[in-house]
């Protein structure tokens, strides 16, 4: 029996950004990784800058930095596949020991790098960032997230911490597991915590958008949340069954008032509240097809199989320098042949 090949750990830390639409912000994040990664591992990092499917310059300003660092590897996905996939593609490529997980927009500290790899050094597998404030964000955002945590802990069957995000710092068997996770609807905060193993909160303040506006719309964040009920649990499922048991008991109660009044003669008068009654029982019905439909929907994605994401090229400064020397070669191959040819 073959022995599974050890995974490729050329690098004490791997840094995952998925980049959306980022170009304002990209020189500043560089500029404060590569600031706290030289002080925990100097000449021992890599970050890996995932653009999925940016509409604005971010690739450009990627494959700048790219070119010129030996550190930093461009991932250009094939379009805008969004934020849990794009970070799926940059786990697939990590080659450290330790993987430290930011967004590119700055609102979460990578300053906290030095602080949660003590706490790695402690013997915690994952060290996640907890939010004890949110700046530069509406009342709306804070009590909908407050809710959405919350209501998610009552809803799934995982221990999932409140106000945490995908900030954090795993080890490599931590990735290694997530690696193996092929769910297309990832809610990876959710599925690190099913991993288990031990898991520490470090409480930080977390700041303002540095550049740009959010990426992050009301539109995703219901999106985001249903991915997470329906990924961890199957409450869902379960309430529509309980709420068909309790119409149905509604259901006979009803009818046996309908015999009793015929019995005695009386007539049976309320036919608007009877058609409303009909309208409310339909309306539970569709909903709960509509639930049905949600989690078979999803079933039938993931028995495509088909690729998590699409990589449409991957920049280093070892890339850049083949293709600019092959460049460099076609041209004198053009010029020795245009004078043999004259």
């Amino acid at each position: 029996m073959n022995a599974t090949p050890a995974p490729i750990c050329d690098r004490a830390l791997s840094v995952v950004v998925p980049v959306y639409n980022e170009e304002a912000g990209i020189d500043e994040l560089m500029r404060r990784v590569e600031a706290v990664c030289a002080a925990q591992y100097p000449d021992d990092y890599e970050i890996l800058l995932v653009n999925d499917g940016s509409s604005d310059d971010s690739w450009a300003h990627i494959c700048r930095h790219a070119d010129a660092k030996p550190h930093v590897v461009g991932i250009n996905l094939s379009r805008n596949h969004g934020h849990q996939l794009a970070l799926a593609a940059g786990l697939e490529h990590v080659r450290g020991e330790l993987v430290f997980v930011l967004d590119a927009d700055l609102q979460d500290p990578p300053e906290l790098l030095g602080e949660m790899v003590a706490t790695i050094a402690d013997g915690a597998d994952v060290v996640y960032g907890q939010r004890t404030a949110r700046a530069g964000e509406t009342a709306f955002k804070r009590g909908t997230a407050a809710l959405f945590y919350r209501f998610l802990q009552t809803m799934t069957d995982v221990a999932i911490p409140r106000d945490t995000g995908d900030f954090r710092l795993m080890t490599r068997r931590v990735v290694e597991q997530l690696k193996a996770m092929p769910e297309r609807y990832r809610f990876v905060r959710g599925m690190v915590s099913w991993i288990g193993l031990r898991q520490v909160a470090v409480p930080y303040e977390r700041d303002a958008r540095f550049a740009g506006q959010t990426n992050y719309p009301l539109r995703k964040m219901i999106g985001l949340a249903v991915d997470a009920v329906t990924s961890f649990s199957t409450v869902p499922l379960r309430f529509a069954s309980h709420l068909g048991m309790a119409f149905g008991l509604l259901g006979i109660l009803a009818l046996g008032w309908v015999g009793w009044g015929w019995l005695s003669g009386e007539a049976v008068q309320g036919w608007a509240s009877l058609a409303a009654l009909i309208l409310i029982i339909g309306s539970v019905q569709l909903m709960v097809l509509g639930v049905f439909g949600e989690y078979l929907g999803r079933m039938y994605m993931e028995a495509k199989g088909r690729p998590l994401f699409i990589v449409d090229e991957i920049r280093t400064r070892e890339s850049a320098e083949g293709a600019g020397n092959a460049v460099h070669r076609m041209n004198q191959d053009l010029r020795e042949a245009y004078r043999e040819a004259s």
